[in-house]
């Protein structure tokens, strides 16, 4: 009964225990997860086109976030090429790569969760679209999250910290799923897809 009290005074403590429960819940998915080389060496290649897109922003946002030119899409692909329990399992390796650490519970709510968030998009591989819409709104909840726990003194005097994390982490990452999408409609998918 103690631990109950303790984790209703605490919101800290609840999101610390819901960011371990996700983490290890989309890890025990991944765990049986056997890829070939040639699958290993192509989601090798997608991973470093992602981290080099996130390196090149189109804008960068003044408290985090960037607007790149498709920086999620190759994470996408992954993940409706091989399933999502190896694009999150991408998404995992790619949030450890650059992570910028305030506070423990904040790296998990804003590097590994929302990016093995993208290997969501794995469940709708006839439907891209709405894969995409998905991976990317789970990733917009977790900075949502992360944004009010952990950067609500970045919110200008009179705004709820509710709503600069939703105008914060929105500007970036609307921009960006839109660009995913025009790319994915733009480039020759059917070609990609024969060549994984």
């Amino acid at each position: 009964m103690k631990l109950f009290a303790m984790l209703g005074k605490s919101p800290l403590t609840l999101l610390t225990l819901l960011g371990v429960f996700l983490l290890l819940a989309f890890l025990l998915r991944t765990r049986k997860v056997k890829l070939t080389t040639h699958q290993a060496a192509v989601c090798g290649l997608l991973l470093a086109l992602t981290l080099v897109l996130s390196l090149l922003p189109l804008y960068r946002m003044p408290y985090g976030g960037t607007i790149t030119l498709g920086g999620m899409l190759p994470m996408m692909l992954i993940a409706f090429a091989y399933g999502p329990e190896v694009g999150i399992m991408a998404g995992f390796v790619y949030g450890l790569l650059n992570p910028y650490i305030l506070q423990p519970v904040q790296v998990l709510f804003d590097y590994p969760l929302p990016f093995m968030a993208l290997g969501l998009c794995g469940f709708f591989p006839q439907r891209p679209y709405l894969g995409m819409t998905v991976g990317v709104g789970i990733r917009y909840l977790f900075h949502f999250i992360s944004g009010v726990a952990f950067f609500a003194s970045y919110a200008p005097k009179g705004m709820s910290p509710a709503v600069y994390s939703l105008v914060a982490n929105g500007t970036y990452l609307i921009p960006d799923l839109v660009i995913c999408m025009v790319l994915y409609r733009l480039l020759p998918m059917d070609r990609f897809r024969k060549m994984m």
